[in-house]
């Protein structure tokens, strides 16, 4: 479903991913893990086909997202960091925009509106401005966005980002139970959040992957679990974020 081939980017004289690889079949939920800095956002972007890869290439159902972008683009929904939307939009209307990026027809985009809407609990706020919108239902109406299409493959940069526990919860469940026909690409600075959400993990440092493993194997290799073994593959590297 999802399979990254020797990615590699860099940003003038700074290597931001170095040579990235990992492949995601359909039912895995995949925690990408690492430091401020280590190349997670810019993997997701190159994965999106929001930013060109230096080398290498990313498969998305089967289409590549260098030589058959469009068609790989339509099998993913990307929410990335900071959630770009259009704030004197109402979330109502950036829905019916986003089915008609997608080319999604009136009646099948009703529905899938009401779908997404209802798993991303936004029906209170639809008619508000997104400008008026706090900092947790702004990342919830772009995950609905993400969503409009029924994407085979999710990339999630930070999804629970500015959520207060109730609602980090319910996206965590809404995750569990997108999983089975969906592959999840997802990263977090909150280490708890993998094993809730995760069948699998990985550990990314200075644009390489230093650790990959479920993350119950990940939290056997230190007395202090996956915290532990996070700090000590990762964690003393901290540079600006990439």
């Amino acid at each position: 479903m999802l399979e990254l081939k020797q990615l590699a980017k860099s940003f003038g004289d700074h290597k931001a991913v170095e040579s990235v690889s990992f492949s995601l079949k359909q039912g895995e939920v995949l925690g990408f893990l690492g430091p401020n800095g280590a190349g997670k956002s810019t993997t997701m972007r190159m994965v999106a086909g929001v930013i060109e890869p230096d080398r290498g290439d990313v498969s998305i159902s089967g289409f590549s997202i260098i030589s058959d972008r469009r068609d790989a683009q339509r099998k993913l929904g990307y929410l990335p960091e900071g959630v770009p939307l259009y704030a004197d939009m109402t979330p109502r209307e950036f829905l019916n925009f986003m089915c008609r990026a997608h080319d999604i027809d009136r009646k099948t985009c009703v529905s899938a509106i009401d779908r997404v809407v209802a798993d991303a609990r936004i029906s209170s706020v639809m008619n508000r401005r997104i400008a008026t919108l706090s900092k947790g239902y702004r990342r919830r109406v772009g995950l609905a966005g993400a969503m409009i299409h029924d994407p085979d493959v999710l990339v999630l940069d930070e999804p629970t980002d500015g959520l207060d526990p109730i609602q980090k919860r319910a996206v965590r469940a809404l995750i569990t139970r997108m999983a089975a026909d969906k592959t999840i690409l997802i990263s977090t600075h909150t280490l708890e959040e993998v094993p809730a959400m995760c069948t699998r993990a990985i550990i990314i440092d200075r644009g390489c992957v230093v650790a990959d493993g479920t993350p119950q194997d990940l939290a056997a290799q230190s007395e202090g679990g996956l915290e532990e073994t996070f700090i000590t593959l990762a964690g003393t590297h901290e540079v600006d974020q990439v």
